[in-house]
């Protein structure tokens, strides 16, 4: 059954929008934008990080209500001022990060919050479990509703997540990035589950970075570019290609920083810490890397890929299940991050607030990390001082004075705090993931500087980022991730942003 003949010929689409926009602070993130879905539909949207997709859902799902435009639900106007208003007209999200409650069972989950009473006023567990029999079987799937929902895989989790979504009788769903950590199998299952949702009249939004995922899926694509939508196709008439193309504009591949780069990778560089098809059990799985002596090495991947998984594990936040690490040629077990540092390995996460203190001076954060070599029995706050002083001239840290509260420096300051904690005695081995996000231009160029500079004093350094253009300018080879797999490298030669989008 298609869109078309679910619609009912004439009927109005079940959303619209109309001119939509949305700023903040003056910077606009949607600029008139223009979406239709109908009954029956599953519509994929697409589109780089900040492309505005995100803005355009929350506006959908009640998140944001200061917009400017219209939006219909069967042709009636609508404009919800909450969440929970949107949530009653029909419109349910399942996001990227489940709300699942491990502990709890599936039946539990499913009716999270809107628990059915006797009429002595308590719950009535026998008609959760039937009712979550009733419901998860009408998807496919065979599930004992007494199960503990931390014991499921992340695919079966998911989908119970999204029949809680059908319980609360949403006619709207919106999924967010719902393949990035599912297996094949798993995304066959989805797949299944949403033609079947597909040919009960509801519609769908499905946001994903994985673009074979969405022409698989989706009857309609739209994809966005700077907060406008670009283009509107049927799918059936997309390319990969095509839809890269639409993403980061024609033509402009090469045209700016970032957007091209000539990878030198250089196999006679000693080789400081390699990691041999290491899986974690969850997200990782046969990864292979080698980090050589005075190279950055980029690791691109969308979100959910298993960057961030394979940063902790390679700081020892994490534990292995299979594979193992080498460090300059002698196997190594990171059994904890005070290991890894022992070793020489420096970590800076994509959250600068979990290894920063806001409400602390910039000297104590910057002297955190080499207390006990300043220190034996008392604080020398003047030594501190003296060291955090110099990171501060170096680094180019505005305000240079080490005394400020950490909290009140701008953002891309704080990062070449974060940056400076471990620089006070050279590292080995530089892990930074998200190194420029969130970042203005100059503090970005800033940041780029100082990892270049640390690059050529010999260190070996791996970046992880979801921004193409940040690994197209820092990296001399990259490895982009895909699922938790290495899907390619590039070593050498001139590579375009295009062929990252298309190998993750």
């Amino acid at each position: 059954m298609t869109a078309q003949s679910l619609s009912g010929g004439g009927l109005p689409p079940l959303l619209q929008l109309s001119n939509v926009s949305k700023s903040f602070g003056g910077i606009a993130a949607l600029k008139d934008v223009d979406m239709t879905l109908q009954a029956g539909e599953i519509h994929g949207l697409v589109g780089e990080n900040g492309a505005g997709k995100s803005t355009t859902m929350k506006i959908i799902a009640g998140v944001y209500h200061d917009y400017d435009g219209e939006m219909r639900i069967d042709g009636t106007k609508v404009h919800f001022r909450s969440a929970r208003e949107a949530l009653a007209a029909g419109i349910g999200m399942v996001h990227q990060e489940l709300s699942t409650v491990p502990d709890l069972t599936v039946a539990e989950n499913v009716f999270l919050g809107h628990q059915p009473l006797t009429k002595m006023g308590t719950v009535d567990w026998a008609r959760i479990n039937k009712e979550a029999t009733r419901l998860i079987a009408s998807l496919g799937l065979d599930i004992d509703p007494r199960t503990r929902m931390g014991s499921l895989p992340v695919g079966l989790q998911q989908l119970v997540e999204l029949s809680r979504v059908l319980f609360s009788g949403a006619r709207i769903i919106i999924l967010d990035e719902p393949t990035s950590a599912l297996s094949p199998p798993e995304v066959k299952r989805l797949f299944d589950v949403l033609r079947k949702i597909k040919a009960d009249g509801r519609g769908i939004i499905f946001i994903s970075h994985f673009l074979d995922d969405v022409l698989e899926i989706s009857d309609t694509v739209t994809v966005f570019r700077n907060g406008k939508k670009v283009a509107t196709e049927a799918a059936a008439t997309l390319t990969k290609d095509a839809v890269i193309s639409h993403m980061i504009g024609r033509g402009s591949i090469g045209m700016h920083m970032g957007e091209s780069a000539e990878l030198t990778g250089d196999d006679s560089k000693p080789v400081v810490l390699a990691a041999e098809a290491i899986s974690d059990g969850r997200q990782l799985r046969d990864v292979s890397l080698k980090l050589r002596a005075g190279e950055i090495t980029g690791v691109y991947g969308f979100m959910g890929c298993g960057q961030i998984e394979l940063a902790r594990a390679l700081f020892g936040k994490t534990r292995i299940k299979h594979g193992r690490f080498l460090l300059n040629g002698a196997q190594k077990s990171f059994k904890s991050t005070a290991a890894a540092r022992g070793e020489g390995i420096a970590f800076v996460p994509e959250n600068r607030r979990m290894m920063l203190f806001r409400t602390e001076p910039v000297y104590k954060n910057i002297s955190i990390a080499i207390l006990d070599r300043i220190h034996r029995l008392l604080l020398k706050p003047k030594a501190e001082r003296d060291i955090a002083g110099t990171r501060a001239k170096d680094l180019q840290i505005r305000p240079p004075n080490p005394n400020m509260m950490l909290g009140s420096l701008s953002g891309g300051n704080q990062q070449k705090v974060a940056l400076a904690k471990w620089l006070t005695h050279l590292p080995k081995v530089l892990i930074l993931s998200e190194p420029t996000r969130g970042m203005d231009v100059g503090a970005k160029e800033d940041v780029i500087r100082i990892v270049k500079d640390l690059r050529d004093r010999g260190v070996a350094i791996l970046v992880l980022s979801t921004e193409p253009e940040t690994i197209l300018t820092l990296a001399d080879r990259v490895s982009v991730l895909r699922k938790g797999m290495v899907a390619k490298e590039f070593n050498s030669g001139t590579i375009h942003k295009a062929d990252l989008l298309a190998a993750a």
